[in-house]
């Protein structure tokens, strides 16, 4: 059995004005960073972190100085041509409009297919709990995509991929036992 926590990064301007930031590699807001402080991240053996920088700069607050290891694929989601903008900008987009009628299964404009997206996501989290030896415990400090990705792939309760949104900055504990997730609580 492993313990796993997620984290998902601190707030980003865009973030803060609600667009869709998927491969931009924007840092931390400052109220990302003020958000931050005086959070505590249990103790974990292993570190994983997105390669984007917002991912990368939480770690360094949560857990300054500690060895991480870069999992490219746990890196978010490319939107294509809805990277960088908010749902009101994309009001009237009528590619925009049919992703949303989609449910979100829909490919983005020129960027990737949501189902491979949450596939290579899995498949990354399956790579790396598997370097894991017995009893090790893990913070990874990703992106709510790949949160949900991981967790609707994986957790016991199966709930639907949107259900397991985190705010940013939020951390969730969970186990790894057989090949299932059993999450367990917020860690703050």
């Amino acid at each position: 059995m492993n313990r796993i926590y997620f984290i998902r990064h601190a707030l980003t301007a865009g973030n803060e004005q609600k667009r869709y930031i998927g491969t931009t590699d924007e840092p931390l807001s400052e109220q990302g960073i003020l958000s931050l402080q005086g959070k505590q991240v249990p103790p974990a053996d292993v570190i994983a972190v997105s390669p984007l920088r917002r991912c990368v700069q939480t770690a360094d607050i949560l857990l300054p100085g500690r060895e991480r290891i870069v999992v490219q694929d746990f890196a978010e989601c490319d939107f294509g041509d809805f990277e960088g903008k908010n749902y009101l900008e994309l009001e009237g987009n009528a590619d925009y409009a049919a992703w949303v009628d989609s449910g979100g299964v829909l490919p983005f404009p020129h960027g990737e297919d949501p189902k491979a997206f949450r596939e290579r996501c899995a498949n990354a989290f399956l790579r790396f709990v598997n370097t894991l030896k017995k009893g090790q415990s893990a913070a990874l400090i990703v992106h709510g995509g790949t949160i949900m990705s991981v967790l609707a792939a994986f957790d016991r309760e199966k709930k639907d991929f949107y259900e397991y949104h985190l705010p940013n900055g939020q951390g969730i504990s969970a186990l790894w036992e057989g090949g299932c997730l059993t999450t367990e609580r917020l860690l703050w």
